[in-house]
């Protein structure tokens, strides 16, 4: 029985000594490096500066909001829909304001009558006053009666005028209560596509949705066709950005598709980075210089509004 227990613990040993050599032999293995599943892009440039883009349209988006507060009644458009300036957008509830112009063009309307009257009392009475003064050279009436005819012509141009005035302010006021009604009615700036449509009808769109609130515009329109990339180069590379400087875009994810990129402008304004790649890395306090680029589409890849884009900028310095 010692002689088994014996065995027993040397085979123990033996099987803890060799484990504990197993696992010093893997602990020196190097492990290889991970493979990416998408290689990033190298830069194209022998010295170069490297950035972050956005595809945009051409002429830039244009975020549609309301002028005026108020319910959706309708939306005319959906994504992709190609517009031409003037069209309708989207229609808002019009019955407050349609009311509204209906007891205002009412009241207008009286007071025309009410001014046409005026108008014609005043000429009545002018010309009681002519015939009294007619009636006062060849002594058939008094002095006192061509003056009581006089001061009822000037009280009667005095209500003319007062009834002018109500006149001017009412038809004022009904212009821009027709102004207010046809802001109800979102039409189309400019020619262009339909990018996002971001309200439905029966909810509630107001202005502040481009007042910094943090919510989307209602409408956002631009031009699918066309494109341009704004690049946002790091505020300590700024120095070194000169104009006319060459450049090339990849898309994310495919080192594959290079493309060369058109010179447009640069933006002589620092501000603070707004397009955010959401990497652990990157700072919200970044600022940036833009520049905008104009690119051909690439064959066999798509390209999006919206879209981010890596760029490098040919350092020659």
């Amino acid at each position: 029985m010692k002689r088994l227990i014996f065995w027993l613990l040397i085979g123990i040993a033996v099987i803890g000594a060799f484990a504990s050599f197993r696992l010093v032999v893997n602990s020196r293995k190097t492990i290889p490096a991970a493979v990416p599943l998408n290689e990033p892009p190298r830069a194209p440039f022998k010295k170069s500066i490297g950035g972050r883009g956005i595809i945009e349209s051409v002429n830039e988006n244009v975020r549609i909001a309301p002028a005026v507060a108020g319910l959706v009644a309708k939306v005319n458009v959906k994504v992709g829909d190609v517009v031409k300036a003037g069209d309708v957008l989207v229609e808002q509830d019009t019955r407050d304001a349609a009311a509204l112009v209906a007891a205002q063009e009412a009241e207008f309307s009286a007071l025309q009558k009410q001014l046409a009257e005026a108008e014609v009392g005043l000429a009545d009475k002018r010309d009681q006053w002519d015939r009294m003064a007619k009636l006062v050279a060849t002594k058939v009436a008094s002095e006192d009666e061509k003056q009581r005819k006089l001061f009822a012509a000037q009280a009667a141009e005095a209500q003319l005028a007062s009834m002018k005035a109500r006149v001017a302010s009412t038809e004022a006021q009904l212009k821009r209560t027709k102004v207010q009604l046809d802001l109800l009615t979102i039409r189309a700036p400019r020619d262009g596509r339909i990018l996002q449509v971001n309200t439905r009808a029966g909810e509630f769109a107001s202005p502040m949705t481009m007042l910094g609130s943090g919510t989307d515009p209602i409408l956002v329109l631009g031009e699918a066709e066309e494109l341009q990339l704004r690049a946002d180069i790091d505020e300590d590379n700024a120095s070194r950005v000169r104009t006319g400087m060459a450049a090339k875009a990849y898309i994310k994810g495919r080192r594959d598709v290079e493309m060369p990129l058109r010179f447009v402008r640069v933006e002589p304004f620092i501000i603070p980075k707004k397009s955010l790649t959401g990497e652990s890395s990157e700072h919200v306090d970044t600022r940036v210089l833009q520049i905008i680029y104009r690119f051909d589409r690439p064959k066999g890849a798509g390209v999006y509004v919206g879209q981010q884009m890596d760029v490098f900028l040919e350092d020659g310095n």
